[in-house]
């Protein structure tokens, strides 16, 4: 199997080439241990099962956008996935085996996540700049928004949903030129008005909302930066500042997820690993592949962690395939930490 280099685009190293052709030792659930100095504590996953191969038409796999549904299964959508082949998967988790549920002959899904509104699934196509939604069993697909948003077509990466069922994008336009034109969007929850909500964002990627729906954690992935964004100052919102400081190396920030206790897990991308920060900035843990398994992975794009449990699973992928990791989190599964 051919290997791969590290794309410099988290978790869309693959989109680049769809758009020209067309985007340890340990063995329990989580081990612990002590960094130097105290404050940091690694957190070693384990491997649940391999999802997919590298897809020999797109040269890649590119795991991503886990969420729950209402039985217990995990969707988790594949970005590479060619045309026919398997672009939303249903993986029951304690069977280790997994389904396609959705396929079509044009979609790079980047995300993916249940609506609170109507409980379908919301899909963001990086390549197309359209929101997909499906049916929870995964048929009766339609678009449920497309086109420009102020002048502009978006590139969205990932998705939140506030308590109404409106959407949260993250629209990454401008990351293959390098441009600092990424942009959050918010789309009403009948897919009729788009607003820009921030602009000159570098690259945004992960989003997702703080445990009160205050404001919104975002990623900034040519940065390594976390900004954050409240709601509901003058004109709907108030200036984003940046809040945490991503000490990334190679690897870039990808997704975000928010568990009950409002920590920040933030999905890397150049490394199979996640970073834990509580709301006040300070690192907490690490999330890490262990060694000897971490060969031909090279990013780790999201988590999902089980609804009302600590139970976390988390998107992996490289030259070896796809995979699934899970690990203990350090608080329990909320809306915020399944899907987006």
């Amino acid at each position: 199997m051919q290997r791969l280099p590290i794309r410099p685009l988290a978790g869309l190293a693959a989109i680049g080439l769809l758009a020209l052709t067309g985007c340890g030792t340990d063995t329990g659930a989580a081990a612990h241990r002590a960094a130097p100095g105290g404050a940091d504590t690694t957190i070693r996953a384990h491997e649940v099962m391999q999802l997919t191969k590298v897809h020999e038409a797109t040269g890649m796999t590119l795991l991503e956008g886990p969420t729950f549904d209402a039985d217990g299964n995990l969707l988790v959508v594949d970005v590479t996935a060619p045309p026919g082949g398997p672009k939303v998967l249903r993986v029951d988790v304690r069977r280790k085996t997994s389904r396609q549920v959705h396929t079509d002959d044009r979609g790079a899904y980047t995300s993916a996540q249940f609506s609170p509104y109507d409980g379908r699934i919301y899909l963001t196509d990086f390549s197309h700049g359209d929101i997909v939604s499906l049916a929870p069993d995964g048929g009766d697909p339609r678009v449920f928004f497309s086109g420009e948003v102020e002048g502009a077509r978006m590139n969205p990466d990932d998705l939140a949903f506030d308590r109404e069922g409106n959407l949260y994008v993250s629209d990454s336009r401008g990351m293959s030129e390098g441009e600092a034109t990424g942009r959050v969007v918010r789309i009403d929850r009948e897919g009729k008005d788009a607003t820009v909500l921030a602009d000159g964002l570098e690259a945004p990627n992960g989003i997702s909302f703080d445990t009160e729906y205050r404001g919104l954690w975002i990623s900034e992935l040519t940065q390594n930066r976390v900004s954050y964004l409240r709601l509901g100052g003058k004109a709907g919102v108030a200036p984003l500042h940046s809040a945490i400081r991503v000490d990334g190396g190679i690897a870039q920030t990808d997704s975000i997820a928010v568990d009950a206790d409002g920590n920040l897990y933030q999905a890397l991308h150049g490394r199979p690993a996640m970073v834990v920060y509580d709301q006040n900035g300070e690192r907490l843990a690490t999330v890490e592949v262990p060694a000897r398994a971490a060969e031909g992975l090279e990013s780790a794009t999201n988590v999902a962690i089980t609804p009302g449990g600590t139970k976390a699973y988390m998107t992996v992928s490289g030259p070896a395939g796809g995979y699934l990791y899970a690990f203990d989190a350090l608080a329990e599964g909320v809306r915020q930490s399944n899907g987006g």
